[in-house]
């Protein structure tokens, strides 16, 4: 499972042009579920992303989490962090989970999250989605639990 997590000071995301989900303070994380990804992935992400100190103390040092300082996650699925760009000009994306296996990944993620005491959002799964963020810091964390 691959994340690629934004700090943000507002995000949401549209789906014909109507509001899908919507979040002030916290982190935006686009979401990826590769094929041999386990729910166990899902819930060490969720996890881990609430616990990261990616946000600022009173002396400009990352020290607090998403708990800490009572953010919300917006979640967004997105399959084309699997991409495969070794071969080519099109971007192969046989990695990537498939949706019925990835759809119940991203589930017990925002699962766990709300679990974890944290108000979340979401994008709709398999659409077509427009992302708006601000981008806060900037600060954008890679994670992957392969690595």
């Amino acid at each position: 499972m691959k994340a690629v997590v934004q700090r943000v000071s507002t995000a949401s995301v549209d789906v014909n042009n109507q509001c899908v989900g919507r979040i002030d303070r916290g982190v935006l994380v686009l979401l990826g579920v590769d094929r041999g990804d386990s729910l166990d992935d899902a819930r060490w992400m969720a996890k881990k992303i609430v616990s990261l100190r990616i946000f600022d103390d009173e002396e400009k040092k990352m020290n607090y989490s998403l708990q800490e300082v009572r953010g919300a996650l917006l979640a967004v699925s997105q399959f084309t962090l699997f991409a495969d760009t070794n071969k080519g000009r099109r971007p192969s994306f046989v990695s990537a989970a498939p949706p019925e296996v990835a759809a119940v990944a991203y589930s017990c993620f925002l699962e766990t999250v709300e679990a974890l005491g944290v108000t979340t959002a979401r994008g709709e799964f398999q659409a077509n989605m427009q992302v708006s963020l601000v981008n806060d810091g900037p600060v954008t964390i890679l994670l992957d639990t392969k690595k």
